[in-house]
């Protein structure tokens, strides 16, 4: 059976630094933001080439603490709405309800899987504050349009990165500025982007564990994070704000540090096998992914489409080749929303009804990417 994603592959390169670390943290007798963790966020912010980096517990509380943190420095308020895609993972938008504010869901464009700036314009109201932009599968949004709707219309951005690690490296933030228009630098600068990453084990940086990471050029908002993600205290036993306990652990931080120098190395075996999906896989039944061969993709998955996804994957399941549906149900649909099941996204439920991820990491070898191409042009 070709594995989806082996993670013991992944991981087994590193097994004898990963003992080394251990034993060095152990011996450390620091457990909580020690040397691991400050070494990690100094190194992941200069590679995502942003100011400052905050290490959290996992990718859904970095978009919480984002939020919060927001909230603490008067820049939104408890009720206000936060534009965020339709066709997200669920945890974009639980993340927004545990920040007390108010999702609104915006139709994705069929072929990238990404928000739809053209339809974000109609949802904007007065109470209107942010968009979450999310780069789902790996692929950038539309980040030109998209900052070019908030500054003209004061809006946040935020950006949830966490299937989309080393995208950003040479799309950061102050690059993303709209072409042919007149948004200058220092709008963009204003917007004070922060991103939230996770780096759970099937992410294309990933950890043993849980972890995840908040990175901005946001001096205020970064101080007020660091405060909120350790109880809300900036020194020990006195609390400035309501926080909560949210660190990157130690541990974590020490693989981490280990895995980050190879990232972009295992990205372009990602993308080499996605050219190889892209120009070999040639089948009327398959819909593939749209990809402009540009820096704004990072294959977190490579995501086709078929009419009859069912009949499809149990075929590839009889050939030995396992694949995953990411995701079956869309948000409004889920039995936690059932003030949002009757809502209609038809782009939205059709990409549900459809997707079907195909096994794509930096240990597939070739022999076995042969054997799917050969297979799904059999279908």
């Amino acid at each position: 059976m070709i594995s989806f994603l082996d993670l013991k592959k992944i991981n087994e390169p590193y097994e004898t630094a990963f003992q080394e670390k251990l034993k060095s943290v152990l011996e450390s007798g620091w457990y909580i933001l020690g040397k691991e963790t400050e070494i990690f966020e100094k190194a992941f912010a200069e590679y995502c080439q942003t100011k400052y980096c905050i290490g959290v517990g996992n990718g859904f509380d970095a978009l919480v603490l984002i939020f919060k943190g927001y909230i603490q420095l008067g820049k939104l308020k408890k009720g206000d709405e936060i534009i965020v895609p339709a066709n997200t993972y669920i945890a974009s938008i639980l993340a927004i309800l545990q920040a007390d504010l108010v999702p609104v869901l915006v139709e994705p464009k069929l072929e990238t899987y990404n928000i739809n700036p053209d339809l974000i314009q109609e949802k904007i109201t007065s109470k209107t504050k942010a968009i979450l932009a999310v780069h789902l599968y790996g692929q950038l949004a539309e980040m030109d349009k998209i900052n070019e709707i908030a500054i003209e219309n004061n809006l946040i951005v935020v950006e949830d990165c966490a299937q989309s690690h080393g995208v950003l490296k040479f799309q950061n933030f102050k690059n993303q500025i709209p072409i042919n228009t007149h948004v200058t630098l220092s709008e963009v600068e204003e917007l004070q982007s922060a991103c939230a990453f996770s780096f759970y084990p099937g992410s294309n940086l990933g950890c043993l564990g849980d972890g995840g990471a908040i990175t901005t050029n946001d001096s205020e908002l970064a101080k007020v994070l660091f405060s909120l993600r350790n109880y809300g205290s900036e020194k020990k036993y006195y609390n400035d704000f309501v926080g909560v306990n949210s660190r990157l652990d130690e541990l974590q931080a020490a693989f981490l540090n280990l895995k980050l120098p190879n990232l972009d190395t295992d990205n372009t075996k990602r993308k080499a096998i996605a050219k190889r999906y892209l120009s070999e896989i040639k089948n009327n039944k398959i819909i593939l992914p749209f990809w402009d061969y540009s820096d704004n993709h990072v294959f977190h998955l490579f995501v086709i489409r078929t009419e009859n996804r069912e009949n499809l994957q149990d075929y590839l399941t009889q050939n030995n080749i396992q694949t995953v549906i990411h995701y079956p149900v869309p948000p409004h649909k889920q039995k936690a929303f059932p003030d949002w099941n009757n809502l209609s996204f038809p782009v939205t439920e059709k990409i549900h009804n459809e997707v079907l991820s195909l096994p794509i990491s930096p240990v597939l070898t070739e022999t076995e990417v042969d054997f799917i191409i050969e297979i799904l042009n059999k279908y």
